[in-house]
């Protein structure tokens, strides 16, 4: 059995990971109310958008010929966006991100791309991916605050890609804050736009208790339906890119305030443990220094 000084030793030092973790919680529960409110807000907007860009999609006057509305079953490049953090510490966070990335890999393979770009946000995503042929752009050091600059940076990359003919899919992955506590994975479409979720859009209703239903072009468009859906998408890309930033980074302080707070509640248990197992070495070791006290003195009675 570990003498008393090695186990007061092992305390100490699990009580100053308890302390550094503790801290470390309350550090990730202030952040993650800032970036929740920010998300929150921004969510408006993205909300916003892609329902103008669902109503437009779907109207008839649009022509199931857009490029932007094709889903090819097979395409010969493809570019994946994914976000995560710039620091570990936050449970299976980055490893998530980073599985999913690499089963959508293999599914863009299995449709047929030869070529697959990859655009990696956080300096995890940069570090896992970084023998990877096809990276185009990696991003490190704003995982915490990201920026409308560089959302702005990738989104033009997008769209230029897109439009010109070189990507036939574009796709993203990233964390999406639920709430203080739960994340949830998510894995979108940015393009082409999925035809699936066209009848999503809100379109004019009487009121918000209306049903969603399918348009037949209740707008005029000048000039024209596909060209008003060509002038949108800049923006529509952007504020996708932009909002999963910000989500990834608000998801990001609620892993790591969980992860922490679980490591946390650990150490307080393992320090509990250690204490019982010190005070029954103590224990003990005190009960044999009585026995050889009394044994000694009944040894001096016998003389």
């Amino acid at each position: 059995m570990a003498n008393l000084r090695e186990i007061k030793k092992r305390i100490n030092s699990v009580s100053t990971t308890e302390q550094i973790t503790r801290t470390m919680e309350m550090v990730s529960t202030a952040k993650i109310g800032r970036a929740l409110t920010r998300e929150k807000q921004s969510e408006a907007y993205r909300a916003a958008i892609t329902d103008v860009m669902l109503t437009v999609a779907g109207d008839t006057a649009a022509g199931p010929s857009s490029p932007l509305l094709v889903n090819p079953k097979t395409y010969d490049c493809a570019l994946l966006i994914v976000i995560n953090s710039d620091r570990g510490l936050a449970g299976g966070f980055n490893v998530a991100v980073e599985r999913a990335a690499e089963k959508r890999l293999d599914h863009f393979r299995r449709h047929g791309a030869k070529r697959i770009e990859l655009i990696t946000c956080g300096r995890k995503a940069c570090e896992y991916f970084r023998h990877h042929d096809d990276v185009v752009m990696a991003v490190e050091g704003e995982s915490d605050d990201p920026t409308l600059e560089r959302a702005r940076v990738i989104a033009s990359y997008v769209c230029d890609g897109f439009a010109s003919g070189k990507f036939g899919r574009v796709d993203i992955i990233y964390y999406h804050a639920r709430n203080r506590v739960d994340q949830v994975l998510r894995q979108e479409r940015i393009l082409p736009l999925d035809s699936e979720v066209l009848h999503t859009a809100r379109g004019p209703r009487a009121n918000e208790a209306q049903a969603p239903q399918r348009l037949t072009s209740p707008f005029e468009y000048a000039p024209s339906a596909s060209h008003v859906l060509s002038r949108l998408i800049p923006s529509y890309v952007l504020t996708v890119v932009h909002q999963a930033l910000i989500d990834s980074a608000a998801a990001e302080q609620g892993a790591r305030r969980k992860a922490m707070h679980s490591a946390t509640e650990n150490a307080s248990a393992i320090i509990a443990e250690l204490t019982r197992t010190y005070n029954r070495v103590r224990q003990a070791s005190i009960t044999t220094e009585i026995n050889e006290i009394v044994g000694g003195a009944a040894a001096l009675e016998e003389y």
